[in-house]
């Protein structure tokens, strides 16, 4: 009878370690977010080039994981990112990409008007908000889910 008690708690102490344990919360989390779409708002306000590639490695890795259609991505430039959404940006190309695939790019207002920007000096089929920083606590306050590479 001892044996028992101590291998049913000994049990019980297993199936509560694997419920806890991030290989679990991962899979819950991922099936959680693909049955109902995800949503997602990048913040990009560094001004180094290797920052908007990680920011664009982040939302392809979030896309191939939870599936294109299941996820709404919004990344937001202000301050130094402005440049990520330049004309001339080393990542152009893949800025491309991600909006082909759905993604929204959108720059701010206040940041274009302090640099003395102009919609001819951005990419084109960007978006722009106001401010940058209000666009992102809207979107927070939408249930979006915030990463800042």
């Amino acid at each position: 009878m001892k044996y028992l008690r101590q291998f049913q708690s000994f049990a019980t102490a297993c199936i509560l370690a694997l419920s806890l344990s991030p290989i679990g919360a991962q899979a819950d989390l991922t099936d959680s977010y693909a049955a109902d779409a995800a949503k997602l708002v990048v913040q990009v306000s560094t001004g180094d080039p290797k920052d908007w590639n990680l920011a664009l490695n982040n939302i392809k890795n979030v896309k191939q994981e939870l599936g294109a259609q299941n996820v709404d991505i919004e990344i937001v430039a202000y301050g130094p990112g402005i440049g990520m959404l330049k004309i001339e940006s080393p990542v152009a190309n893949r800025i491309d990409e991600a909006r082909l695939s759905g993604v929204k790019f959108v720059a701010c207002e206040n940041t274009m008007k302090a640099q003395k920007l102009t919609t001819d000096d951005m990419l084109p089929s960007i978006s722009y908000v106001p401010a940058g920083v209000i666009e992102l606590m809207k979107k927070q306050k939408a249930g979006y889910a915030y990463i800042r590479p």
